[in-house]
């Protein structure tokens, strides 16, 4: 009669509180900062005054905060940015993760262990912040969108996980189709990328959360103010308090309207930049617990 560990065994009425109440505080701590994020985004100059802060309870609501934030076409600006980077450098990213993987999951293709080897390697040693800016201005790419995509464009964790799952699928599946006379492209694209889907999706949201919040490489590599992504408008606004409307000088405001309170304005740049994610996750976590149930049916 074989024992189950303390951790497996089904939980008596009290363990089952226990753990309810515990994934209750869990949850409300997650989610209570993003509704007041989200609540004073949408509150009037009186209630952020009132509450001396943070707004917790709904009082006067008002989209003025929104609507200041996108007249002046600086934030406009920024999402588009963000949006094409992110769009673009996950397409770049997840293909070429997906080749490489695929190839290092042959063992017998060319120079298997070698780059293996040098892939793994990045695991120990980074090349630098001085080193990167160098390739990055010798290859002409400062100032440029393809400097937010190209330094980053693969990771080794993401390739590594791929990697592993391709090696878990049975050699008989892709042998068959082999002999079949099916080419290892065809075999990737009609056998392989089928039957992972969970971890693609799952790799394909670590790449496009990466980008949609990435940052330092802006910082570091554009000149431009009119090419910065929402990430760095972000930073500039909200941590250094620099102006994003003109119409804070004296031109550019709505007509007929006063400015929003600057902290509600702050709070609604925090919401455009949270809202893709949390309206992409749910669908990528779906693959996510199929491609889990899979891997363990199989295991």
């Amino acid at each position: 009669m074989t024992t189950s560990p303390p951790w497996a065994e089904r939980p008596g009425r009290a363990g089952g509180l226990a753990k309810g109440l515990v994934l209750t505080l869990v949850v409300a701590a997650v989610l209570f900062p993003i509704y007041m994020v989200v609540l004073t985004s949408l509150s009037t100059q009186e209630a952020v005054s009132r509450a001396g802060g943070l707004v917790t309870a709904p009082g006067e609501l008002s989209l003025a905060a929104y609507r200041q934030l996108f007249a002046g076409g600086v934030v406009t600006r920024a999402v588009l940015v963000s949006l094409g980077v992110t769009a673009t450098g996950t397409a770049i990213s997840l293909g070429v993760t997906v080749l490489a993987a695929y190839g290092l999951s042959r063992p017998g293709s060319l120079m298997h262990r070698p780059l293996l080897f040098l892939v793994l390697l990045t695991f120990l040693f980074g090349p630098g912040l001085i080193p990167n800016y160098l390739l990055v201005s010798s290859l002409g790419l400062v100032d440029s969108y393809w400097a937010l995509i190209l330094p980053t464009a693969v990771t080794a964790f993401n390739l590594v996980v791929m990697r592993s799952f391709f090696m878990g699928i049975p050699g008989e599946v892709t042998d068959s189709a082999r002999i079949d006379g099916a080419s290892e492209f065809r075999i990737l694209r009609r056998i392989v990328l089928p039957m992972s889907r969970g971890v693609t999706a799952v790799i394909g949201l670590f790449y496009a959360v990466g980008y949609w919040n990435s940052f330092f490489n802006a910082v570091l590599y554009l000149n431009d103010n009119a090419k910065w992504p929402l990430q760095v408008v972000l930073r500039q606004y909200v941590l250094q308090g620099q102006s994003l409307f003109v119409g804070q000088s004296g031109t550019g405001t709505i007509p007929g309207q006063a400015l929003p309170p600057g902290l509600a304005v702050q709070m609604a740049i925090v919401v455009v930049a949270l809202v893709p994610v949390l309206f992409v996750y749910p669908f990528v976590q779906r693959h996510f617990t199929k491609g889990v149930i899979v891997g363990a049916v199989k295991g």
